[in-house]
């Protein structure tokens, strides 16, 4: 073994002597609370891959949509594939096609009284509110009311809420907070959204 490759198994083998150490002192065990926010691109497609992987382990999920109503989307068709998985979509497309306030809130009103039922019911382990933050963000529900149901959930379900512009409130009783940041986007370079990466 060449002297680079011996300190860098020792390196190893030092780094997992920690790891194992931390890994010890983590004892907490209920479910988390997951936000994605910002403006980068990645929100929503980390929450299906959250799907994805839960149900791979034998989890039930539910997977609530607001906002992104009338398109044809991949992950619509996806999840059908996965009868651990039931996906409701609440919305009537993006609010500048709509065009009708009292419309959005009703559609997003009606998304949260069902995303309720299924974080209260406790019988999910993982429970989706994809864009909740748009709709947060558009005053079309109360942040106290999203923010109430998520501190107040059952124990044991982990939830996962996207959307650009999650309020302080909902930051604040998140476990985990990613924001994806902006680098660059194709759609600036005048690329359409493309399908299967976009939608």
């Amino acid at each position: 073994m060449s002297e680079e490759d011996e300190l860098h198994a020792q390196r190893m083998r030092e780094l997992k002597a920690k790891q194992d150490v931390e890994r010890r002192r983590k004892d907490i065990k209920r479910g988390v609370i997951v936000v994605n926010t910002g403006d980068g691109k990645g929100k929503s497609t980390s929450a299906f891959g959250v799907a994805i992987r839960a149900a791979g382990h034998g989890q039930r999920v539910a997977l609530v949509q607001f906002i992104k109503g009338t398109w044809k989307t991949g992950e619509k068709e996806a999840l059908k594939r996965f009868p651990e998985i039931e996906h409701i979509v609440s919305g009537d497309g993006f609010t500048w096609e709509t065009q009708d306030r009292q419309q959005d809130i009703a559609s997003a009103r009606a998304g949260f009284e069902a995303a309720k039922q299924l974080v209260e019911g406790g019988q999910h382990d993982v429970v989706i509110l994809d864009e909740i933050n748009v709709v947060l963000g558009y005053g079309y529900l109360p942040v106290e009311e999203v923010v109430s149901l998520v501190a107040n959930k059952p124990e044991h379900v982990s939830m996962v809420l996207t959307g650009r512009g999650a309020p302080p409130g909902l930051i604040e009783v998140a476990d985990t907070v990613t924001e994806m940041r902006p680098i660059k986007h194709a759609y600036e370079a005048g690329i359409r959204a493309r399908k299967g990466i976009e939608f």
